[in-house]
Parts: structure tokens; C-alpha cells; sequence
């Protein structure tokens, strides 16, 4: 099972680990792209800070970014599973997983960047500020920038698994499966429902979708589930308590796209 995850917009600081080396990184075929990605950034925030801030979109109270951006070659690192904060990497509590657990997370879990394209729980990173939706200066947009080479590895990482893709639209655009990958894909949406005047209303939650599917993916985790296929995905999510709807696409090499239906939130 290979699990795609957004990464969150927000970063824990600081850490203890030696500066970054980009040798030592997961998915070993994207070096390339990241130190050009790393070399453009870190350019672009030593110089014009004004010009680095409209690029990376950055309010005022977030300029200090920058500085974390430009010295990113020397900064200390912690694993991306400490790295990334949020709502979601609340809800999976990584640190807290059992040593199985947590083996297995590292095994399965890629987490999407715009920087690094994709990273394990386990790499050792500098916290960074750098959206998927960034368009750099001397290499466009990051979300078409990564297409190429991540099509070029992440076949190989799916191996003949299930890919759950729980990414938000914008790491979304940076690959999408395809063919009899695309078959083995599922994706998630999560659904509130509420009785309203004796009538079940359902609406999309965006918050608390990003809780459900934190909390999904630890209840996988610990439960040492390993389905090969959307089919048995559907039926162990059923099996550890969740109401999920939804089934095959109508034609075949689509993704199947399952609802999570929550009434509490």
C-alpha cells in the first residue's frame, strides 16, 4: 500500500539533525529535480525579499520565511514526520504510532512537497516554507515542474499495491496515476451528514477532512491492514467502524472515488 499525503502549510521550526544532504533522501531519482528546486529557492530568498515574498506568497507576518528559505543548505533537520504539523498529521500521530506501526508508515506514507517532491516519514529535512502552487522564477509552476520526474519514480514506489491518495488538488496536479496504476488508485472524500427537520443533509467538510483522513490512515496503520486493492480498501475501512460508500469506476484504468460518510465531526 502506498499512501499520498498533502504536506501541511505550516512547519514545525528548529531541529537537531545535521544539514541537509539531498543524497540521503527517499526516492533517490529525484535528486536532480530537488537541488534544482533547492538551488532556485535559496537564490531567489538571499536576494530581493520583496520579490521572494510575492513569489512565495507570503503575508507580512510571514516574512521571516524567507530567512528560514535562504538558509536552507545550513539549516538543521528533523525527520519530515516531526517537520510537518496540522490538522491532519494531529489526527495520525506519527510519534505516538507503535514500533510496528510506525515501520509500516514509513514503508508506506509519501508525503508531497513542493520543494521535494515527494519525502518518507524517516527523511531528514529543514523546515521550509514552499507551497506546490509556487511559481519560481527560473522554472514555472512546481506542480508541472514535478510531473516528469515523478512520473519517472513513483510507478516503481507504487509497486502492484493499492494507492490511496488522500493529497489535496494542488499536490494533486504534480502526478496522477495512470493506466492499471490508475486502477489500483483510490481517492477519498469525506462527507458530514446531518438530519435536519427529519431530511439527512450532506455537505463536504474541509477542516475536518483533513481529521477523518489523519485518522483513517492510523487506524490502517495499527490495525496492520494491507489491502492490495481499492476492493479490499473498502472493505477494511467498513471492518474498523467507517461508513464508506461508493465503488468501481464505470470504466476501467479510473481511480475509484470513495465517500467517507461522518456524523460526528
Amino acid at each position: 500500500m502506498l499512501v499520498l499525503l498533502p504536506p501541511s502549510e505550516g512547519k514545525a521550526a528548529g531541529g537537531t539533525g545535521p544539514a541537509l544532504d539531498t543524497a540521503t533522501l527517499s526516492l533517490p531519482g529525484l535528486r536532480t529535480a530537488r537541488e534544482a528546486v533547492l538551488t532556485e529557492l535559496v537564490a531567489l530568498c538571499e536576494g530581493d525579499t520583496d520579490k521572494a515574498a510575492d513569489v512565495l506568497g507570503l503575508s507580512p507576518g510571514l516574512r521571516g520565511e524567507i530567512a528560514k528559505n535562504a538558509a536552507l543548505r545550513t539549516a538543521p533537520t528533523r525527520p519530515a514526520a516531526e517537520i510537518y504539523t496540522g490538522v491532519l498529521y494531529d489526527a495520525l500521530g506519527l510519534a505516538t504510532l507503535a514500533p510496528a506501526a510506525r515501520r509500516a508508515a514509513d514503508r508506506s506514507l509519501l508525503i508531497f512537497s513542493g520543494l521535494w517532491g515527494a519525502v518518507r516519514p524517516s527523511d531528514a529535512i529543514p523546515s521550509y516554507r514552499c507551497s506546490m502552487g509556487v511559481k519560481l522564477p527560473g522554472l514555472g509552476a512546481l506542480g508541472a515542474y514535478w510531473r516528469e520526474p515523478l512520473a519517472a519514480v513513483l510507478p516503481d514506489a507504487a509497486g502492484d499495491g493499492l494507492v490511496l491518495d488522500l493529497r489535496s488538488a494542488a499536490y494533486a496536479t504534480a502526478w496522477k496515476p495512470k493506466g492499471e496504476l490508475a486502477g489500483r488508485t483510490a481517492t477519498v472524500r469525506v462527507l458530514h451528514s446531518r438530519t435536519v427537520d427529519g431530511v439527512e443533509k450532506r455537505s463536504v467538510v474541509s477542516h475536518f477532512n483533513k481529521a477523518t483522513k489523519g485518522r483513517i490512515v492510523r487506524d490502517l496503520l495499527t490495525a496492520g491492514a494491507a489491502p492490495t486493492g481499492p476492493a479490499g480498501l473498502v472493505t477494511a475501512l467498513r471492518d474498523l467502524g467507517y461508513v464508506v460508500e461508493g465503488g468501481a469506476p464505470a470504466k476501467p484504468g479510473r481511480p475509484w472515488a470513495l465517500d467517507v460518510v461522518v456524523t460526528e465531526l
